[in-house]
């Protein structure tokens, strides 16, 4: 017989899976289990219909007290998938796992390769490549605070799977395995040297090929994961990216500042955006049309679910959405995505093209 904690636990699940948390509906499908689950993850997904080539596919981890749902609702990941035609794989925590609904990310059984969590996700992503058709060199990750440091433990844990990824509010890797380490790492205490870092992420696994680039987003005054861990992320993937500390471009979007770090080869290879007088949180810009303010879910007038998916070439690099239009000129229309004016119908030519590549709906 079940025990009474564990009816309430099923209870407060369903109604999560079909709120999302936030009042709204789950739009996300169930994903079949994969055969190897060590972690005891549940995957949800959405693919678009009938692509005309095999689409990306974005991971996309929440952070601690959030469900894939709540998350997805906040970031507007699978509307922004919707609209461009790639696909998105929410992996979502249990309680039994732990009570917070936070990923493990420093527990060194969830953090290592062909092991715990990074193992189960690792296997929901084969299974949205075997079932669902998704493009296997063109796998991203991303992920806020807890799915942050996830994030990156699969970045580094699987760097052959990752075309990129993109850590906000997040962890370096491998920095702590007790919970009062977490929480002094998540306060900038203790944080390893560069060296060190750099040591942790190359021991994970034994690659040789390229490696995943990756986007570090943290806001300056986040009170619950110090912007310490945010350099130390950086100093952890300059080395194996042969970026030298110091040799970077700084340049402001959106009023934020971003500094980025290029490879050997020219290809940008890390950036880092500093989101100025922001806590704890995702940046959203509702007016971008994806996404809006909730729980951990701040609007700061720049959207990273927009700005992360055209670094990785998911959504057109010259697009920019415009403001809503003002109550004199008439109302926008709710919730539709805004396109740019171009003259002379440029506008409609690079979409027809990008929608005959397959890369665009």
């Amino acid at each position: 017989m079940r025990s009474i904690s564990d009816t309430i636990e099923r209870l407060a699940r369903a109604r999560a899976q079909t709120s999302g948390a936030t009042g709204q509906p789950n739009t996300l499908t169930r994903l079949d289990d994969p055969a190897r689950n060590p972690g005891n993850l549940t995957g949800w997904y959405q693919c678009p219909d009938s692509p005309a080539s095999p689409p990306a596919l974005v991971v996309v981890l929440h952070g601690c007290t959030q469900t894939a749902a709540a998350y997805d609702h906040g970031s507007g990941w699978s509307r922004l998938a919707d609209d461009y035609g790639f696909a998105v794989l929410f992996p979502e925590q249990t309680r039994q796992n732990n009570a917070n609904l936070c990923f493990n990310w420093f527990q060194s059984d969830d953090i290592t390769r062909d092991k715990g969590e990074v193992l189960s996700i690792r296997e929901m992503i084969a299974t949205m490549i075997d079932v669902h058709g998704v493009d296997p060199r063109r796998v991203f990750v991303t992920g806020l605070s807890a799915g942050g440091a996830m994030a990156n433990a699969l970045l580094a844990s699987y760097p052959e799977v990752f075309s990129g990824g993109a850590i906000i509010a997040g962890l370096p890797f491998a920095v702590a395995s007790t919970v009062p380490e977490a929480f002094d790492r998540m306060r900038g205490h203790g944080l390893p040297s560069s060296t060190t870092l750099d040591a942790k992420l190359r021991s994970a696994s034994q690659h040789e090929g390229p490696w995943p680039t990756v986007s570090v987003w943290h806001g300056t005054t986040d009170n619950t994961v110090a912007e310490a861990n945010a350099q130390a992320i950086v100093d952890q993937w300059r080395g194996v990216h042969g970026a030298e500390a110091g040799l970077s471009q700084a340049q402001v979007v959106d009023g934020h500042r971003l500094e980025t770090w290029q490879d050997a080869s020219g290809r940008d290879a890390i950036e880092h955006y500093r989101i100025a007088g922001m806590g704890h949180g995702t940046p959203v810009d509702a007016a971008s049309g994806y996404g809006r303010p909730a729980a951990h879910m701040l609007e700061v007038g720049i959207s990273s679910t927009v700005h992360i998916a055209r670094g990785w070439g998911l959504t057109p690099s010259f697009e920019r959405k415009a403001a809503p239009v003002s109550p004199s000129n008439g109302p926008a229309a709710p919730n539709q995505p805004r396109r740019p004016q171009t003259p002379d119908g440029i506008q409609e030519v690079i979409e027809d093209a990008l929608r005959a590549a397959g890369l665009m709906k």
